[in-house]
Order: structure tokens, then sequence, then C-alpha cells
């Protein structure tokens, strides 16, 4: 891709902050930029849309970097924490709002959360915002927010297993925490929602 290096550097972005933004690797991007490979169409839309400027532009057809047209976006509050016991539409600590597509918005109701702490970094940093769809399960694997014994929602990723499940940090100096089926009842361990985007701040 001939204008991606451009862009990202523009915008003091790493290759590897690009790539999480991407949800890729840090090579991949590396590739692109050199000419190695071409990212696929719905990998194209996506960096055209971050960076605000058409697919011409980014694969050097156009030298005007014309906005992409507007798509219709729905706007979900991001907050600060989620507790247990307070439905969301009743949190009052609002930190900022994010907008989704309206297709996305259809599947469901959303909000955004803040990350706090390094558990989850490479990938997800303190700062950054997560777009959490509303649901209490997700499948073996999946990134979920998670209430733990009535503490505030932690994000991690979720692994089942046939006598109970796993909280598993991204981060490799945070253990994994397993639950038993009984402590998933008792403490209790309730998914509220599922990781559908990161918004990276920089």
């Amino acid at each position: 891709m001939i204008r991606l290096k451009e862009l990202r550097t523009h915008s003091n972005l790493s290759q590897q902050k690009m790539a999480d933004v991407l949800g890729i690797s840090r090579s991949a991007v590396a590739m692109w930029e050199t000419g190695g490979s071409e990212p696929d169409n719905k990998t194209l839309e996506k960096i055209a849309d971050y960076f605000n400027v058409s697919i011409d532009y980014l694969l050097g057809r156009d030298d005007t970097p014309r906005p992409r047209t507007e798509k219709k976006g729905v706007k979900i509050p991001v907050l600060g924490r989620v507790a247990a016991g307070i439905p969301i539409t009743a949190i009052e600590e609002v930190l900022d709002y994010e907008e989704i597509e309206e297709s996305l918005a259809k599947t469901g109701d959303f909000y955004g959360l803040q990350i706090r702490g390094t558990s989850m970094e490479p990938k997800f940093s303190e700062g950054d915002v997560v777009i959490v769809r509303q649901q209490n399960d997700v499948e073996s694997g999946e990134i979920a927010i998670v209430l733990v014994n009535g503490d505030d929602a932690t994000c991690k990723r979720v692994v089942k297993h046939e006598n109970g499940l796993s909280l598993i940090s991204l981060n490799p100096s945070f253990p994994p925490k397993f639950f038993t089926d009984q402590e998933v009842e008792q403490l209790p361990v309730r998914i509220i929602g599922r990781v559908m985007e990161l918004r990276a701040k920089f």
C-alpha cells in the first residue's frame, strides 16, 4: 500500500500500534508497507476509515485525500467502571462517547469501557476503550467483560472447561484465574458483555 507508511507516521503511530488497531501482526503491516503483500478489501476499508481517506488515495490512485463518505453512526457512552448491581443505563460516570456503525448497533445494546491497568497489554493499553455488546455469555476463547465477586468489571479472555472457567490476561505477568462451576455460581462470576472492538488511544 503506497500511502500506509505516510499516513501512519504522520499520525505518530508505530507499526505495532497500527497492528493493534487492526487486530493483526506487526509483520503484516511491515509487508504491506514494503509492497510484499496487500490487505484484503475489508481491512483496506478499515484502514481508510481509520485515517478518513478514500481507498483510492490509500492505494495511490488519487492524489487528493478526500474524506470517506460519512456513514451513519450511533453514539454510545464510554464508562470508567461497571459495577455489580448497577444497570448500565443507570451509570452516571460517562467519560466520553464513541460512535459505532448503525449495522453493528442493530445487533444489540452497546457501551464503551475504558481499560484500566496493564493486565491486557500489549493488545489493550491503559486508557484504551473497548466497544462492548451486552450479553451474559460468550464462546470459549472470546474476550469478555466479567464481574467477579461483586467487584468492578474486568476485561479478560474467557476459556471454558468441563468443571469451570478461566479468566486469562493477555499480559503473561498476570497468571490465569480458574473458577470452578460452584465458584462461578457462589461468588458469582458473571459475564456481562463481549468485547467487539478496540479503540486505541494515543
